[in-house]
């Protein structure tokens, strides 16, 4: 949960994060060695004064930073910002809640997904409206009542709370509502890396452009009534904290108007696919969330100490949201290229596909992020399982290692590993 507190502090995150938008989003290096050509030459800097900077230090950014501020020895060459947070972006208030993104424009090398955060009050709607991006969304706090109108003329509703998720398809109408006590906080991940939550078709909006007398021809309203209809965008506004879910689906016809798919999943509470003591990880896809057609997920927990184990993803690029904890992450881009960077919660990671990549976590807590995947199912390489699956002689001539170091190698896909 990200913190809205106002403060005085200068210091303080929000502030130092916007000093460096202008050079992470341009692909500039917070430091001389990210284009560093070998391990010695950085070893002997760091030996004498030659990684001293005496000039300007924004202290603040670079504690946070470390991996950007003195890269480890083995980061090399020009690989752009894979790191954005949502405490950068814009947040839009209006009564009822706010909304903020990061999309393309934030995070340029993320052509594939694009995510909103978004808090309700309770009553308050992010009123009916459909787009042209799938959607899928993760409950952050509190509880949301969601609806969605399936073709067929059927509807879906449901409640979610936190660590429940949603899909709502491309083009399929909807509508969230923050419910009591304090309404809700969530993700919004949609499998466009242009998309904008500010270019939805919305009701009111699509109303307020319709001539009155095509209205009243489509709607059967007399001009009393169509008067009433809002005359521009609603977008986020407040409402009335709803009955129960029971006294909803009655009212809109019960069961002969009741979709026959879901479109709300347990994720939090499922049974980790993986668990060990480097921690755990849920897996959520088509194969067990079968509306979500278009975007595979992991719900991943690591143990302080722990790492994500090195690892890619043949089928797609990965899009993270780091909700808890710190970490850093470094990706290896192939001809020598990699780079490292770190996380806190409320950023956004990306790892370009088939890029090498691990995770570890840097802090005392539990590490918690999500993986998101433009795909309808979660694949990934296991980097031990692999070497343990060659030949002993092909492993020996590539690596150097005897039979023996080999064995002691994993042979298992442990996904996280233990500190």
């Amino acid at each position: 949960m990200a913190n809205n507190t106002k403060t005085n502090d200068p210091l303080n995150r929000r502030s130092f994060l916007g000093a460096a938008a202008a050079t992470l989003s341009a692909g500039a290096f917070l430091a001389p060695f990210a284009m560093a050509q070998s391990k010695s030459t950085i070893r002997r800097g760091e030996e004498d004064h030659s990684a001293d900077n005496p000039g300007p230090v924004n202290k603040t950014l670079q504690t946070q930073n470390p991996s950007s501020e003195l890269p480890p020895a083995e980061d090399k060459g020009d690989i752009p910002p894979f790191w954005y947070s949502f405490d950068l972006a814009h947040r839009r208030v209006q009564e009822g809640g706010w909304t903020r993104q990061v999309t393309e424009e934030d995070l340029p090398v993320s052509r594939d997904i694009a995510g909103v955060n978004m808090r309700l009050t309770a009553g308050s709607y992010r009123e009916l409206h459909w787009h042209t991006a799938n959607e899928w969304a993760f409950m952050l706090y509190g509880s949301a009542r969601v609806t969605v109108l399936n073709p067929d003329g059927t509807i879906f509703i449901d409640d979610v709370s936190e660590g429940d998720l949603w899909y709502f398809p491309a083009g399929f109408p909807h509508s969230i509502q923050g419910l009591g006590p304090d309404g809700c906080e969530f993700l919004l991940v949609f499998d466009e890396g242009g998309f904008s939550e500010y270019q939805t078709f919305l009701l009111s909006d699509w109303i307020a452009h319709t001539p009155e007398e095509v209205l009243k021809k489509n709607l059967g309203l007399n001009t009393t009534s169509l008067k009433k209809l809002p005359e521009d965008e609603e977008y986020i506004f407040p409402g009335t904290v709803p009955g129960s879910l029971a006294d909803d689906k009655r009212a809109v016809g019960g069961a002969a108007v009741e979709s026959k798919a879901s479109y709300t999943f347990r994720m939090q509470a499922m049974k980790p696919n993986v668990q060990n003591a480097g921690g755990d990880a849920r897996i959520v896809d088509s194969s067990n969330f079968i509306a979500s057609k278009a975007i595979a997920a992991a719900l991943v927990t690591v143990k302080p100490g722990g790492m994500r184990e090195l690892h890619w993803h043949p089928n797609s690029s990965e899009w993270q949201y780091y909700i808890k904890g710190s970490a850093r992450m470094a990706v290896f881009a192939s001809s020598g290229k990699a780079r490292t960077m770190n996380f806190n919660a409320n950023d956004v990671g990306f790892v370009p596909a088939v890029a090498g990549h691990y995770i570890e976590n840097l802090g005392t807590e539990d590490l918690v992020f999500l993986e998101l995947f433009k795909s309808s199912y979660f694949s990934d390489i296991s980097l031990n399982q692999w070497i343990r699956r060659l030949p002993p002689l092909m492993v020996k001539e590539h690596l150097h290692l005897d039979q023996s170091e080999q064995k002691q190698i994993p042979d298992q896909k442990l996904v996280t590993i233990e500190g």
